[in-house]
């Protein structure tokens, strides 16, 4: 698994096969990959009680939202909590998962890869319900990476410490332009990367440094990655901040085709310079 701290293009030149590294870096480190994991020790109960995670909603484009809803209910056991004619969205340990027709703005993302967290004595499960879908393995841990009727590859890693089922979003994968311009601008964020990869035009930031709860962020430059899965693009992602007007301003406030819209709840949002909807809403308060 990868460190904590960036890999160098060294790091990569010695180490291991890059086949290795690479599957090491799309899945992250198990310190603490799984970020929305808890590693309190809390107890299922006292779990459900924690500050909403970073990650506040995820938003997919389906052809058909009828078949995707019965995708993610039949095979993942997800349960509607707010169904109109346009969305379905569900709760995943707190991140609202929604899939969203294409008749109107904000869309939702193109082949988003994204990752799902279950506990490590659930791994059997999801490679019996998924037998066709690829698997890798990270140390003791094993992804599994099925794809949805519309493109998205929702992964399943067994990095959650507590509960049963998909108990969050650790991951969303976005394709960028310029991995290296978009890195500056979510380091704004309050991101900070914690692997990166020269060869595979790819960095895994992980944030916001503040947040009980983190998120990580992989930003690449177009390509398939592990399953052939591929960064997502026009994402509608929601993330948590401390003052989300500051942070929009330090990350995108010298950019002129950036134009972040305050609403009256606080929240602000905006697309960024990949096409990316961004909504930044105020985190928790302890």
């Amino acid at each position: 698994m990868t460190s904590d701290s960036p890999a160098t293009d060294a790091d990569e030149e010695t180490g291991a096969d890059d086949a290795a590294a690479d599957q090491a870096g799309d899945i992250g480190d198990t310190d603490g990959a799984a970020s929305g994991a808890d590693d309190t020790g809390e107890t299922e109960e006292s779990s459900a009680e924690r500050s909403s995670p970073a990650l506040a909603h995820l938003a997919l484009e389906t052809a058909d939202l009828d078949r995707a809803t019965a995708f993610y209910t039949d095979r993942f056991g997800l349960v509607p909590v707010d169904r109109t004619a346009r969305e379905t969205t569900f709760d995943v340990g707190g991140t609202h998962l929604v899939l969203r027709r294409p008749d109107g703005v904000p869309r939702g993302g193109l082949h988003v890869h994204f990752a799902f967290e279950t506990p490590p004595r659930e791994e059997a499960r999801w490679r019996a319900e998924f037998p066709d879908a690829e698997t890798v393995t990270f140390g003791d841990t094993t992804s599994v990476y099925p794809f949805d009727p519309d493109g998205h590859c929702p992964e399943v890693g067994g990095f959650a410490d507590t509960g049963q089922g998909l108990t969050g979003v650790f991951e969303v994968v976005l394709e960028v332009a310029s991995r290296h311009d978009a890195e500056e601008r979510y380091r704004e964020l309050g991101f900070e990367p914690i692997d990166r990869s020269e060869r595979r035009r790819r960095v895994r930031l992980r944030g916001p440094a503040d947040a009980d709860r983190p998120v990580d962020l992989e930003l690449w430059e177009p390509q398939l990655g592990l399953a052939d899965a591929r960064g997502g693009v026009h994402v509608d992602v929601g993330l948590r901040v401390t003052d989300p007007a500051a942070a929009a301003e330090r990350a995108f406030g010298d950019h002129p085709s950036v134009h972040p819209f305050e609403r009256p709840d606080g929240s602000v949002e905006l697309y960024d310079p990949d096409g990316h909807h961004l909504v930044l809403s105020p985190r928790d308060e302890a």
